[in-house]
Parts: C-alpha cells; sequence; structure tokens
C-alpha cells in the first residue's frame, strides 16, 4: 500500500497569509505521482479572529475550528486526531511560496532512515532576536535527552503516525517543539535534522518582536521545567468541530 501523507498546519488570525502558503502546498501535491503518495491537507483554525476558516476552506481536506484560542499544542493535537495518514508533516500557516520546500522532510521516512525528520531554516536576512529563547531551547533538549540540536524551535517537522501516537500529549504554547523533540528523543525515535530553504514571518528588534519572545522564552523554560520534573503529561479534551 502507498504511503499515505497528512499535512497538518495549526493557525490563529492567518488569513492574509495561509491562502497562498495552501495554494503553494497544492501545487506541490499536484506534481506528486499519485501512485507515489496519498495525501491529505488538514487545517486548524485556533480561534481564529479573522476569517481564518473561509480562506483555508476551499484548499483543504478537512477543516477543523476551535470554539476559543487554545495554543498550538491543542490544535497539532486536533489536526492529528483527524488525520488519517501514516505519516504526518507539521507546517506553519505563513510559509507561503516556500511550503512546498518543506515535502523534502518525508523522504528519510520514506526510506525508513528517520522516525522525525526536522527542518533547519536558512539564516534570517534581517535583523531578528538576540538567540536567547534558541539558546535556552538548544541547551535544554541536550541536557534533558542528550540529543544535540541546531532546530530546537522548528514547527517545520514530519513524523511517523505510529511512533508520534506512542509520546502522549503535545506541549501547550511555544513550547510545542521543544517538548516533541525531547520526548521523541527520549522515547528512542531516530531524528535527523536537514536543511530547508524554507522562510517563514519573523518578529523584529521592536517592542511587539521583543513582547514576542519573551513570552516565548517563558514558555520554552516552563516546558523545561515540566520535562524536568516529569510532569504527567494529561490529554487535552476535544473542542472542535469540523467539515
Amino acid at each position: 500500500m502507498k504511503p499515505f501523507v497528512s499535512i497538518i498546519i495549526p493557525a490563529w488570525n492567518e488569513a492574509d497569509v495561509i491562502q497562498e502558503t495552501l495554494e503553494h502546498i497544492q501545487r506541490q501535491v499536484n506534481v506528486t505521482p499519485q501512485e507515489r503518495l496519498r495525501i491529505e491537507v488538514i487545517v486548524v483554525d485556533d480561534g481564529s479572529r479573522d476569517n481564518t476558516y473561509e480562506v483555508a476552506w476551499p484548499w483543504v481536506d478537512k477543516l477543523v475550528k476551535h470554539s476559543r484560542r487554545r495554543g498550538k499544542g491543542a490544535a497539532l493535537q486536533s489536526g492529528v486526531a483527524k488525520a488519517r495518514g501514516d505519516l504526518l508533516l507539521f507546517l506553519d500557516a505563513d510559509l507561503r511560496a516556500t511550503a512546498g520546500e518543506a515535502f523534502v522532510l518525508i523522504e528519510p521516512l520514506l526510506r525508513r532512515e528517520a522516525d522525525m525528520a526536522i527542518a533547519k531554516l536558512p539564516p534570517s536576512g534581517g535583523k531578528a532576536g538576540f538567540g536567547l529563547v534558541k539558546g535556552l531551547a538548544r541547551r535544554g533538549i541536550y541536557r534533558l535527552s542528550g540529543y544535540e540540536t541546531e532546530a530546537p524551535l522548528s514547527g517545520q517537522r514530519a513524523v511517523r503516525a505510529d511512533r508520534l501516537r506512542e509520546l502522549g500529549q503535545f506541549a501547550r504554547g511555544f513550547g510545542v517543539e521543544v517538548a516533541l523533540t525531547i520526548d521523541a528523543a527520549r522515547s528512542g525515535l531516530r531524528i535527523v535534522e536537514l536543511n530547508v530553504p524554507i522562510s517563514h514571518r519573523e518578529t523584529g528588534r521592536d517592542w511587539h518582536g521583543f513582547l514576542h519572545r519573551g513570552k516565548q522564552f517563558a514558555a520554552v523554560g516552563c516546558t523545561l521545567l515540566a520535562r524536568w520534573k516529569g510532569r504527567k503529561r494529561v490529554w487535552v479534551s476535544s473542542d472542535q468541530s469540523s467539515i
């Protein structure tokens, strides 16, 4: 049986960019030989206040809407719950024209060389942050799992569905990728990191950017503390409607 890939995209207030992202994903789907892969696209609207849901609707196979914002981890969990694929590809909603490049992450899984593939993005062309969040995440992942990563915050990753479901609940908020890498390494998943020419929205060195990175730093710190304490993960209750 040919592999089945579920592409899962969490979105919150992404009406201005999600159509372009989905268009380029669909272009890549159209050039992928149908005898090689089956593909479905799932978008989870995490309680957006704009018309993300309506913009995404024509471009997806499944659309899930949370009645309120519950965070990226819960959005990913809702997408996984609807996915039929044996391979899962997680993508951010703001990749726009570079979204199709992420399909390369599936290849190591198809060759059974890895259980999880993580995208390493090119360096930013402008001034972004000072690397504090990334440094904290990288050091924390290594101390808690022994895995040395170059892309601790990357949300663009592919993973085998059966291995992912062994890991339990996604972490909440900005710490979701950090926790996923720790849990995967601790559980013995084979992880690879690939250079992928993907770009997405970045915050600059302004008040909004510093506020965003401050929240991200706190969330990553809380995630590392929770994994260090070995707190029991609890499945998030369902709160969704779908088409």
